[in-house]
């Protein structure tokens, strides 16, 4: 690949990681579009890693928070009188067994789809039909309420359900930040805490599919260091501030504005397989 088809590939790794129209559908197409049939696998890590670190920067002191939470967990243990009491009045607590909950089905289907996902990455009907799944999916959050429950009443049942639907975002074409936020949504979780618990939720699934992925045989790439280097820093740009809309919009309650790009691409992904 030339410079302007790596820019091009960081711009939609980063726009598209933290907007609901799916990176991996994203990446697909334009892979296609590009000409290249076969995935550049270590490329498409390191622009993850470029996009990780900005959910690092964006929700830098809630991860602060949670890890100087996990390290005094034995404190707090000890001067609690049981779990479910502090559980109940700690919200980083919760916050922090929530996230491990939440990881459990992710890995589970990450890695029992794994083979099979990566087949998908290569169909483009696939990324056609899920398209149009993600954008049904963000619709239907217009109708909910502007305000929901707190991470105080946040269940494990709550964590289970976002951390499945985040595992069967391993299919292309299926928006993991827009399905994970408008489940929490439907659940009848507050918007803020939606797209906090959301992204604080894909760090170890993104940590988890990077180390995977770094034991695959098609490990090698044809890209030159420095223009890796280049897509990854693209995208960890872009990625910060189409987090920070994302995060808007979220709040603003207007999710639903993604669906008909959702449906178009969608449509068009469809007919590009056809004809």
């Amino acid at each position: 690949m030339d410079i302007l088809n790596i820019v091009i590939l960081g711009i939609v790794q980063g726009l598209t990681e933290f907007l609901p129209v799916s990176s991996s559908g994203h990446l697909v197409l334009m892979q296609q579009l590009l000409g290249l049939h076969e995935p550049e696998l270590l490329f498409d890590i390191c622009v993850h890693i470029g996009t990780l670190a900005a959910v690092c920067v964006v929700f830098f002191r809630d991860i602060l928070g949670l890890m100087r939470t996990t390290f005094r967990l034995p404190h707090l243990l000890r001067s609690s009188a049981n779990v479910r009491s502090l559980l109940k009045t700690n919200d980083e607590v919760r916050m922090v067994v929530l996230i491990l909950v939440g990881s459990i089905p992710t890995a589970f289907l990450g890695l029992l789809f794994r083979e099979i996902a990566d087949q998908l990455f290569s169909s483009i009907w696939v990324v056609g039909v899920t398209l149009l799944v993600t954008g049904t999916l963000l619709w239907f959050t217009s109708k909910l309420p502007q305000s929901g429950r707190n991470v105080s009443a946040m269940s494990i049942r709550d964590a289970l359900m976002i951390g499945l639907i985040q595992g069967l975002a391993i299919l292309p074409g299926i928006s993991r930040s827009g399905s994970t936020i408008s489940v929490a949504l439907y659940l009848g979780i507050d918007r803020k805490l939606a797209g906090r618990y959301s992204f604080l939720l894909s760090i170890p699934a993104i940590v988890g599919a990077l180390v995977i992925s770094l034991d695959s045989s098609k490990i090698s790439s044809s890209i030159s260091a420095q223009l890796i280097i280049l897509g990854t820093l693209i995208a960890a740009v872009v990625g910060y501030l189409a987090l920070k809309l994302l995060l808007w919009f979220v709040n603003k309650g207007q999710l639903n504005y993604f669906s008909p790009y959702c449906w178009i691409l969608g449509v068009g992904a469809l007919l590009w397989a056809m004809f």
